[in-house]
């Protein structure tokens, strides 16, 4: 990692004034390079396999993210919380196999109400605390709703994670590449417009680029949500940013070399998720990964 610095502190040494820095490669690039390469085709493969595994892994992320949230705003008593929330979260995972979503969202409401009247300490962890059910509901119920789609349902969540991916990857060196004002200083001092603007296109090809390649001719119909997920994903990391720093945490845990927890790992994913299942539910309830991505 000091290599890496002391890379980046020599290129700027060397750059000649009026010029445009060179791209920065921040310290925890090879850490975060190496985490994705790992999980990125785990996740992919068991998501192509579908069925109870996938079930599985959704439901073991979902308490993950709830503990990590419950960490991270000091959340008490955590261990009744976690237990709570938990409960919840699986009953609901198992509710979707044999009931419509409705009753799997009633689930996960009711868990947090629970967790409302048994959460303590001061008024603002305890306002907080029944969040965490909703957010960790927030992954789980619209991942594998969407996948649960007969038709499309694996090539909406490619297209998620594609778009989500390709929008942070983006990102990342639309910002260090151009520079510019900042986006969000008091959220987030390290994003810009032209990272965000440059996520946003480049999600959207991503998503455009998978439909193509799965064979759905309306491709180019469906990049205007494909932008408005990629925004979505943009949203989702501002708002896990902002927690953090109310709550003066840097990282949600430290189970992800390079990336933190698994809430900095999926914050974007959420929100871009919640929406397509909205958008797809609203056109077609009764397949909404065909909902969203047929136009």
């Amino acid at each position: 990692m000091a290599s890496i610095a002391s890379a980046n502190a020599a290129l700027a040494a060397s750059t000649p004034p009026g010029k445009a820095e060179p791209l920065r490669i921040g310290e925890d690039f090879l850490p975060r390079l190496g985490s994705a390469l790992v999980l990125g085709p785990f996740v992919v493969l068991v998501a192509v396999v579908g069925g109870w595994a996938f079930s599985v892994l959704v439901t073991l992320a979902a308490v993950i993210l709830l503990w990590e949230w419950l960490r991270m705003i000091g959340a008490k008593p955590r261990t009744p919380l976690l237990v709570i929330g938990g409960t919840a979260l699986v009953g609901a995972i198992l509710l979707l196999a044999i009931r419509p979503p409705p009753a799997a969202i009633g689930m996960v409401v009711l868990g947090a109400i629970m967790a409302a009247l048994v959460a303590r300490s001061n008024r603002e962890r305890r306002t907080w605390a029944p969040f965490g059910v909703l957010y960790a509901g927030a992954l789980a119920l619209p991942t594998l709703i969407l996948r649960d789609d007969s038709s499309f349902g694996l090539v909406s969540l490619v297209w998620l994670l594609a778009v989500v991916w390709s929008t942070d990857i983006a990102a990342y060196f639309c910002g260090r590449l151009i520079g510019g004002p900042k986006l969000w200083p008091r959220v987030s001092p390290n994003k810009t417009w032209a990272g965000s603007l440059g996520g946003a296109f480049f999600g959207m090809l991503a998503g455009m680029a998978t439909l193509y390649l799965a064979g759905v001719e309306t491709a180019l119909l469906a990049a205007p949500v494909a932008l408005l997920a990629s925004f979505a994903s943009q949203g989702g990391d501002l708002f896990e940013s902002g927690m953090k720093r109310h709550f003066g945490v840097k990282d949600s845990s430290q189970l992800i070399p390079g990336h933190g927890g698994l809430m900095d790992r999926l914050d974007g994913f959420i929100t871009a998720a919640a929406l397509a299942l909205l958008i797809g539910l609203i056109r077609d309830p009764d397949a909404p990964a065909r909902g969203f991505l047929l136009w």
